[in-house]
C-alpha cells in the first residue's frame, strides 16, 4: 500500500507514477479531497472536545453552588453527539481512503526506465550462448509426448485444459529440480527453507497485493474467505504479518517450494501447450525482509541467486530491467526478469522475476522493525524472486538438452539427484 499522505504532500509525483504504469490519475485528486475533508473533521472534533471539557468544568462548578446547570448540560450533550457523529464520518473516510489505496500500485523507483511495453525494457546482460543445433529442435511438448513422459491427454481427462501429468523420468526431474534449487538457496545463498500452506485467508492475499487487484486470476474457495495461492510469495511474505521484527535479525531470507494456481484466462496460442502457461505450476520462491537502506543490495542478491541456478544448470539466459509499463508486479517498485533461452520459441522466456517492493507490502501486512529500546518502529522492505519456476525450467532443460535421437540429456548438476544420464522414456 502506498503512503496515503503522498496524495496531499506530493500529488504530482504520485500522478506521474500512475501515468508511467498506464493508469488514470483522477484517483489522486479523490484521495486528496477525502484527506482534506478528514482534516477539517478532525479540527472540528478537537475544538468540540476542548469546548466540552470547558463546559463540563462549568457544569461541575454550577452544581457545586447549587445552581441550575441543565441548559449547559444539554449543550454538552449535543457536543458529545456531534463528536460521535464525526467519529463515524472519520471511520467512513478512512475506509474509503484505504479502499482506494489498495487499488494503487507501488511507485516505480527513480532509475526504472519509463516505457509502455517490453520493447522498452533494458537488457542488462546475457549469460551463455544459445546452442546451435545440427538438427531441427523440437518443442518440449513434442519431446514429452514422443518419450511418453508428458501426458496432456490424461491431464485433461483429470482436470481439463492447461494441466500436465509428468511420468517416469520427467517426474523424477521435477523432484530433482526442487531439491537442487532449495539446496542451493539454503546452503549457498543464506535462505531458510519454509514449507507453508497453499490455501490462505483473503487478508493474506491482501497483504502482498494479490487482492483486490488480481481476484479474477485466483481460485477462490466457494463459501469461504480463502484462496489457493497464485505464488508462494504470498505465504512467505505474510509469515511476519502484523509483527514487529528486531533490526538485529534483518535481513531475514526465506525460500520455499509450493504448488501455485492461476486462471491464466487471457493466455492463448502456443503458450497453452506444454509447461509455459498453465493453471497449476510449481515454484521455488525467495523472499527477503530487510532495512530500507539494504533493499537495493538484497535485490541484487536475489538476482544473483536466481542466476546461479540457471548457470549451474548450464542454461543460457538474459537479464532485463523492466520498464514502468511492463512491470507485471502490482507491488513492485523495481523488477528484473531472468529469461531462459527456449529453442522452440527462438526467444528468451521469463523464468524468474526479482522485485523490490520497498515498504509497499509491509504497509499492507503491517510488518515493521525496531532498532532498539525507546525508538519507534519502521516498515521493513520486502523483496521477492522466483528461484525458479519449476515447469519453465523443465521445459528449458528438455529443449536445450535434447539429442538428435529424441532423448534428453540430464544436466551434470542434477545427475547426483537422479542417478541417470538421459530421459529416454524408460524407467531404467
Amino acid at each position: 500500500m502506498i503512503d496515503i499522505k503522498l496524495a496531499v504532500s506530493d500529488p504530482d509525483r504520485l500522478k506521474k507514477a500512475l501515468e508511467s504504469r498506464g493508469l488514470q490519475t483522477a484517483i489522486v485528486d479523490e484521495m486528496a479531497t477525502l484527506d482534506q475533508k478528514r482534516k477539517k473533521l478532525v479540527q472540528e472534533s478537537d475544538e468540540l472536545k476542548r469546548l466540552r471539557n470547558e463546559q463540563s468544568k462549568q457544569v461541575g462548578l454550577l452544581k457545586s453552588k447549587g445552581e441550575d446547570a441543565s441548559e449547559l448540560m444539554a449543550k454538552t450533550k449535543q457536543m458529545g453527539e456531534r463528536i460521535a457523529a464525526i467519529d463515524q464520518e472519520l471511520d467512513q473516510i478512512k475506509s474509503e481512503l484505504d479502499s482506494i489505496a489498495l487499488t494503487v500500485p507501488n511507485i516505480p523507483e527513480e532509475d526504472v526506465p519509463y516505457g509502455k511495453s517490453d520493447a522498452e525494457n533494458i537488457h542488462v546482460k546475457t549469460v551463455g550462448q544459445p546452442r546451435v543445433f545440427e538438427f531441427e529442435p523440437k518443442g518440449h511438448w513434442d519431446l514429452g509426448d514422443t518419450l511418453d513422459v508428458l501426458d496432456n491427454t490424461r491431464a485433461a481427462k483429470l482436470s481439463g485444459a492447461r494441466f500436465n501429468v509428468f511420468k517416469g523420468k520427467l517426474a523424477a526431474l521435477q523432484r530433482a529440480l526442487i531439491s537442487y534449487m532449495i539446496d542451493m538457496h539454503t546452503k549457498e545463498h543464506g535462505f531458510k527453507e519454509i514449507f507453508a500452506p497453499v490455501l490462505v485467508l483473503d487478508k493474506t492475499c491482501l497483504g502482498t497485493g494479490q487482492l483486490p487487484k488480481f481476484a479474477q486470476d485466483m481460485y477462490k474457495i466457494e463459501g469461504e474467505d480463502m484462496y489457493l495461492i497464485s505464488t508462494n510469495e504470498i505465504t512467505l511474505v505474510n509469515m511476519h504479518q502484523g509483527e514487529i521484527l528486531k533490526a538485529s535479525d534483518l535481513p531475514i531470507r526465506y525460500t520455499g517450494f509450493a504448488l501455485c494456481f492461476r486462471k491464466e484466462a487471457g493466455a492463448a496460442g502456443r503458450d497453452t501447450r506444454g509447461l509455459i502457461r498453465v493453471h497449476q505450476f510449481e515454484k521455488v520462491e525467495m523472499v527477503t525482509f530487510c532495512k530500507p537502506e539494504e533493499s537495493s543490495k538484497e535485490l541484487q542478491h536475489l538476482i544473483d541467486s536466481a542466476g546461479a541456478v540457471l548457470e549451474g544448470l548450464g542454461l543460457p539466459y538474459r537479464l532485463s530491467l523492466m520498464c514502468t509499463g511492463d512491470m507485471s508486479g502490482f507491488s513492485a517498485a523495481k523488477s528484473y526478469d531472468l529469461e531462459v533461452w527456449m529453442p522452440s520459441y527462438n526467444a528468451y522466456v521469463e523464468v524468474s522475476s526479482c522485485s523490490n517492493c520497498t515498504d509497499f507490502q509491509a504497509r499492507r501486512a503491517q510488518i515493521r522493525f525496531k532498532e532498539g529500546q525507546g525508538e519507534g518502529t519502521k516498515f521493513v522492505h520486502t523483496l521477492n524472486g522466483s528461484g525458479l519456476a519449476i515447469g519453465r525450467t523443465m521445459a528449458a532443460i528438455m529443449e536445450n538438452y535434447q539429442e538428435k535421437d529424441g532423448r534428453i540429456r540430464v544436466p551434470d548438476a542434477l545427475r547426483n539427484y537422479l542417478g541417470f544420464e538421459f530421459i529416454d522414456g524408460s524407467n531404467k
